[in-house]
């Protein structure tokens, strides 16, 4: 793609003035990319609020980052399970209780590549579940705090979304029939991202203050391989090292969706260079499956059927 909106170098956290005063939210963000993210916003003197699985991990992580940015660093966590919408439920509910303003809500975290289906509480295939239903449920609860903060939702996707069968299975949502790893975890992000450009749409339409943009990471050293196969974590435990960039640089396109002014819809930003997965940070060539509109309405409506939420933003 030519026309690059940041150059040559691409977005880069120097573009990011004082934070000082934002709140920002983030799921999955006591490792990897989420973990450099909540880095990021408070060397700028932001807050943080993680929502994360493990007690034990994010308090590790914060530990980490008070001996980074000091004691008064303000970095909260509060426990949520992405697989259980009860658990999101609750989490949201202590978010509204304790964080009166929402300047992002990142959508970061995620799983991958699970070897055999696995199935949710509620019922969902497990990626399914954790990537787009848990996070859809999210935003929709969240959604008129960050309304009223002039807020955005970043929702982090992934390239996978181009690939494997590259449509929502409604006929077969959990993949019962034939499930396989690769293209359970494509329709998950598909599915993300599906659901974030219906979102921008809607908002528009309302006229209402959220921004919403969509990113992916390119492929990072994070900890997204936790929840992969065994054969799938050992191939990528030894690419990552050849071909991935660190988790640092992973975060960098949430980072940039949550604060850079004059971003597009319609527009998936993220890593340009050797297919997409390194690189400068920019617009990336965006698939049209992504945008298929009718796709997009028939997801929305089922994720609230499945999620017991009905909302219009």
């Amino acid at each position: 793609m030519k026309n690059r909106q940041f150059g040559p170098k691409g977005w880069t956290p120097e573009r990011i003035g004082s934070l000082a005063g934002k709140s920002y939210v983030i799921t999955g963000a006591n490792a990897g990319a989420g973990f450099e993210a909540a880095r990021t916003f408070l060397s700028k003197g932001a807050k943080v609020v993680m929502l994360n699985r493990s007690r034990e991990k994010s308090t590790a992580a914060i530990a980490a980052l008070k001996e980074e940015f000091g004691a008064n660093a303000d970095v909260s966590f509060i426990a949520m399970d992405l697989a259980v919408l009860e658990s999101v439920r609750q989490a949201a509910a202590q978010v509204l209780s304790q964080v009166p303003q929402i300047d992002a809500l990142i959508c970061n975290a995620a799983i991958a590549q699970v070897a055999k289906q696995e199935i949710t509480v509620d019922g969902f295939e497990s990626q399914l579940g954790v990537n787009h239903f848990g996070h859809f449920l999210l935003c929709g609860l969240l959604f008129d705090r960050i309304d009223a903060s002039k807020g955005r939702i970043v929702v982090v996707g992934s390239n996978a979304y181009k690939m494997g069968l590259k449509k929502i299975q409604f006929d077969d949502l959990n993949f019962d029939k034939n499930y396989t790893a690769w293209n359970s975890y494509a329709q998950s992000k598909l599915a993300q991202m599906m659901f974030a450009f219906e979102l921008q749409r809607r908002v528009r339409a309302a006229g209402r203050s959220v921004e919403v943009q969509v990113c992916h990471p390119g492929a990072s050293r994070t900890s997204l391989e936790d929840s992969f196969g065994l054969r799938d974590r050992i191939i990528w435990g030894v690419l990552k090292w050849i071909i991935a960039q660190p988790a640092e640089k992973g975060a960098w396109p949430e980072v940039m969706c949550a604060t850079q002014e004059g971003l597009t819809p319609e527009t998936l930003y993220g890593p340009t260079k050797r297919a997409e997965t390194v690189g400068a940070i920019d617009a990336c060539r965006l698939d049209e499956v992504a945008l298929n509109r009718e796709m997009a309405e028939k997801l929305w409506t089922v994720s609230e059927q499945k999620t017991a939420l009905s909302w219009a933003p």
